[in-house]
């Protein structure tokens, strides 16, 4: 990693407060008095320069304070005024908070991207960009196409809200992250607003905040297709709406790679290019693990030029879609950096890609997977930690059927970049039921690595706008896809596609757990083999801007395990714990104390689906001591069910210098209909 401490431009820095016109929003009470909070970096320049926005609710003056001070600075000493807002309802910004990316989060970017461009420092053109959140309402907000917006970097993100986020996967309720992320934002949106940079009346508005707060998991579990919810905000349900350029990034161990390949399937090709890395849920040049780290900064340098100043550079000579292909890698549950190469295709679907079909042999075999199937399945989000990936996955292989192909040992390597695809005769034993797929790279010594893996609610076998229960005592055809990879699987190495009944904690299971039967002899496997080519692919060295300068103190207590697997032999229970390690504690340079911790806890018996629970537990200290403010966010996330019901209870307790300023608990029985 560079550190950039010169740049072609002097920079300054300051916060300001948007203000979101009345009616824009369309909210309730909003009227003319509703500011965002903003920090906006600019080069010294009497010459109007592009506006690039990150927009998001992390709170731009503490939790994204370190990432946000090694991208926008770097941007503005190039010649761009990098602006970090945060969405209403959050951080220092007034209002109330809403659902995520609801109509009034979109239309007051869209205000925002509209007051940029009319500022008198701006050239009145501007780019958005930013990873997760950040960039799911870029897209959002390009597709209501703001005449200013031409350009878009957006980085783990999604174009599909319902299948491709942390809400549902394959039509099924995602157990891991529909409840981490929804007890992750009932803490974060119960945090205050910062004395320092309100004043006075910070209290006043983190009451009136707190007053407004709805734990999201009720709205999410009400929906359990893919109904009109989840279609707003999904710029998969129009893609001609998009009409700025639009930069697309992912990484392989990022749960929303997938949307890359859409982009640049769907997008006219003289407005998008995609990148796919070996990265997990990051910026591509943070250099966390998995690496290789790339100088995305650069590279998106590039594009802005190209796009908001009119450079005449080879940006849109790139090929449309360059991925890193990873060779044959041990199981391991982290790695620094990942051996493979990247390729370039100038076109997606590729023509260097042929789908090739592999036919199953045997008997049918009746699959029938313990609960507890899925314990090894790794982070649904890893973000470069120790635990987050797939370990070994022979225990994992030892509760599924699977399906084995030899490639052989004087052969050529198989190459794979795509979608793989399986196709599976099923003979369901219950009503409802899932069907797990997992594509794995055996080796010689017989270890298990994960490559990929797709899920099949079997009710949305139809669509996942529907439910439809299965036909007992019938042989159904069920065809769906894994999510993409770039893997190369070598000689003398086999093929598995392992298929399970149970992913717990990934899946939530369905009330009867009586599996089904799989008949291999019509079943099969398709795979998207590319042929090798010898690609020019090259990339700057990572650089970034002079770090924040927070300090994380050091601390006696031995950290707990981020993944803690417990067995309970005689009741035959198994429990996940999993400490998510997003930020601990630290001390920013204006002074304030910020400590997190947060545990989730996972827990099913082994042949018993009703006995499935989810249990997130968040503790959030702020603390400023030349202010004498110090205050606690508690919070604590519950699910459990019944054969028709989802029971969810959630608590949050805010505290000033120990003494309780706001207490709320939620119950709630929330039907099961199809997830």
């Amino acid at each position: 990693m560079r550190i950039r401490t010169e740049f072609p431009y002097e920079t300054t820095h300051e916060d300001v407060r948007i203000p979101i016109p009345e009616g824009t929003s369309q909210a309730e009470g909003s009227g003319g008095g509703t500011r965002l909070y903003a920090r906006i970096w600019r080069p010294v320049t009497d010459e109007p320069v592009p506006a690039l926005l990150e927009y998001l609710p992390y709170r731009l003056t503490d939790w994204t304070a370190p990432r946000d001070r090694q991208r926008h600075p770097w941007y503005a000493g190039h010649g761009y005024a990098s602006v970090r807002v945060d969405v209403r309802g959050h951080g220092n910004s007034e209002g109330l908070p809403g659902d995520e990316y609801d109509a009034v989060e979109l239309a007051d970017g869209v205000a925002v991207v509209n007051w940029l461009a009319e500022q008198p420092w701006c050239s009145g053109k501007v780019g958005m960009f930013g990873i997760s959140w950040g960039g799911f309402n870029a897209l959002q907000i390009a597709a209501l196409a703001p005449e200013p917006l031409k350009a878009v970097v957006t980085v783990c993100s999604t174009d599909d809200r319902y299948d491709n986020d942390v809400h549902y996967m394959g039509g099924s309720v995602l157990a891991v992250d529909m409840h981490a992320w929804a007890a992750t934002m009932l803490a974060f949106v119960s945090r205050p607003p910062d004395p320092r940079y309100v004043g006075e009346e910070w209290r006043e508005m983190w009451l009136t905040r707190l007053e407004a707060v709805d734990p999201f998991i009720h709205t999410w579990l009400a929906h359990q297709t893919r109904d009109e919810y989840w279609k707003h905000g999904s710029v998969c349900e129009d893609y001609g709406a998009i009409r700025a350029a639009v930069l697309a990034v992912g990484g392989w161990h990022d749960p929303y790679r997938d949307t890359v390949l859409r982009l640049v399937e769907h997008l006219p090709q003289d407005r998008v290019r995609g990148i796919i890395g070996p990265w997990s849920h990051q910026y591509p040049d943070r250099g966390l693990p998995p690496g290789p780290a790339i100088g995305f900064l650069q590279e998106t340098l590039r594009w802005w030029d190209h796009h908001l100043k009119g450079t005449d550079n080879d940006v849109m000579a790139e090929p449309l879609l360059r991925s890193w292909i990873s060779e044959s890698h041990p199981p391991a549950t982290v790695y620094e950096e990942l051996p493979g190469r990247w390729v370039a295709d100038p076109a997606w679907p590729s023509p260097n890609v042929t789908p090739v079909t592999y036919a199953f042999q045997g008997e049918p075999v009746l699959v029938d997977s313990p609960q507890q199937t899925g314990l090894d399945a790794g982070r649904f989000f890893p973000f470069g930690n120790d635990a987050d990936l797939p370990p070994d996955q022979r225990d994992e292989d030892a509760h599924s059927a699977c399906f084995d192909f030899a490639v052989p040992e004087d052969g050529a390597p198989i190459e794979i970049l795509g979608r793989p695809r399986v196709s599976l005769s099923l003979r369901a034993g219950a009503p409802t039921g899932q069907v797990i797929a997992r594509l794995c790279d055996i080796a010689p010594d017989g270890s298990s690595t994960l490559v990929t893996r797709g899920v099949l609610n079997l009710s949305a076998r139809y669509g996942r706008d529907r439910a439809v229960e299965a036909q007992l005592g019938e042989d159904e055809d069920h065809v769906f896809e894994l999510n993409g990879i770039g893997h190369t699987f070598p000689p003398g190495h086999r093929v598995r596609l392992a298929v399970s009944s149970a992913y717990w904690p990934w899946i939530w299971p369905q009330p009867d757990a009586a599996g089904f039967t799989l008949d291999p002899a019509s079943s099969n496997l398709t795979l998207p083999v590319r042929r090798h080519t010898d690609d020019a692919v090259e990339w700057e060295e990572p650089e970034q801007s002079e770090p924040l300068g927070v300090v994380v103190p050091a601390t006696l207590e031995e950290p707990r395990p981020e993944r803690l697997v417990v067995r309970d032999v005689a009741k035959g229970e198994w429990k996940l714990e999993v400490d998510p390690r997003y930020g601990g504690t630290r001390v920013h340079p204006d002074g304030l104390e910020y400590t997190e911790d947060a545990l989730e806890t996972y827990t099913i018996v082994e042949d018993d689906p009703l006995s499935a629970r989810t249990r997130s537990d968040w503790s959030i200290r702020l603390h400023r001591p030349e202010l004498a403010w110090n205050v606690t966010v508690e919070s604590r996330s519950e699910i459990s069910c019944d054969a028709n019901a989802f029971v969810t209870s959630n608590e949050v307790v805010c505290k000033e210098g120990g003494e309780v300023l706001f207490h709320r608990t939620w119950e709630k029985r929330i039907p099961r209909t199809a997830g």
